[in-house]
């Protein structure tokens, strides 16, 4: 095995930790990775093995936050293919450019995500007045918003039957999440997510940190919602990211280290997400800041 009990303890306990960040915000590879590296394990078996562990906790976290998807199911399929292509080019750098590239572009990537999040409230407001402006022109020279006044009595009586049914059915379906799934994302959405899938292939940590200040701003849907889908795009980009290390790297994974990752992650991850469903808006994104700065905080100190 290569590892002394309290190795293997101590590995258990920050895979544990690290799947329940990762269910509520992400970057818990920063924890996982620097236990491996002090444990001696080499700086690119740790961060492919790590990766391959996180998978089980990944998707135990994206199922657990399923009903939080709401109809962002359609969006979600939509961005899924960015972060898959996204995540093979990563794991195509991890394995052929040096690891010092990364100590660099990666506190850049980190800053850019907090900035994110910190101003997510107001540029969403921004982006979601924007967009409303433009339906109504798109609407105006159309006959839909008005009804005709010579559809009578019963016409009238149709409408408001079927106003308040929609209502009705509106108040009880998130018009706001459905409304995101059916209309088309802007093109920066879909750029930003396939680069954070390049990152998250290269080297897993903070990802969901980048993901999640990208979706709260260009998804126009509510935090939760929007840690549900970044959910499942880590999920996706971990599990393309592990079939290249196995197909072309088999020899560099520490399996010992997927397997007590993986165990131990799970169970972090459904903790998680008990955890950051019953979490309000304000507190989620302060955790989120507080877990950017940690992990900007340990990436810029290994340049000095």
């Amino acid at each position: 095995m290569g590892f002394e009990w309290w190795q293997v303890a101590l590995i258990l306990v920050a895979g544990l930790w690290a799947g329940t960040i990762n269910t509520i915000v992400g970057s818990g590879t920063l924890v996982t990775f620097p236990v491996l590296v002090t444990l001696g394990v080499p700086p690119v078996t740790a961060s492919m093995s790590n990766a391959m562990g996180l998978i089980a906790g990944n998707l135990t976290g994206a199922w657990s936050y399923r009903s939080e998807l709401g109809g962002l199911k359609k969006t979600l399929l939509k961005l899924l293919p960015c972060s898959v292509v996204g995540g093979v080019i990563g794991a195509y750098l991890l394995l052929h450019l040096p690891e010092e590239v990364f100590g660099v572009v990666a506190p850049f990537l980190i800053v850019v995500a907090l900035l994110f999040v910190v101003f997510q409230p107001k540029l969403q407001a921004k982006v979601r007045a924007r967009k409303e402006r433009e339906a109504q022109v798109a609407a105006a020279p159309g006959g839909d918003a008005a009804v005709p006044a010579s559809t009578g009595t019963a016409g009238s009586a149709a409408s408001g039957v079927a106003g308040a049914a929609s209502s009705a059915t509106a108040s009880t379906a998130s018009p706001g999440v459905a409304a995101v799934d059916g209309s088309q994302q802007p093109a920066i959405l879909y750029v930003l997510v396939f680069l954070a899938g390049i990152y998250g292939g290269y080297f897993v940590a903070a990802q969901g940190v980048l993901l999640v200040g990208v979706l709260g701003v260009f998804l126009l849907a509510p935090l939760q919602s929007a840690n549900a889908v970044k959910n499942a795009l880590v999920a996706a980009v971990n599990i393309v990211a592990a079939l290249s290390y196995v197909l072309f790297a088999f020899d560099r994974i520490n399996w010992w280290v997927v397997l007590f990752i993986a165990l131990s992650s799970t169970l972090g991850s459904w903790l998680g997400a008990k955890i950051g469903k019953k979490m309000s808006p304000v507190a989620l994104r302060t955790v989120i800041v507080i877990l950017g700065l940690v992990a900007l905080t340990n990436m810029v100190s290994k340049l000095f």
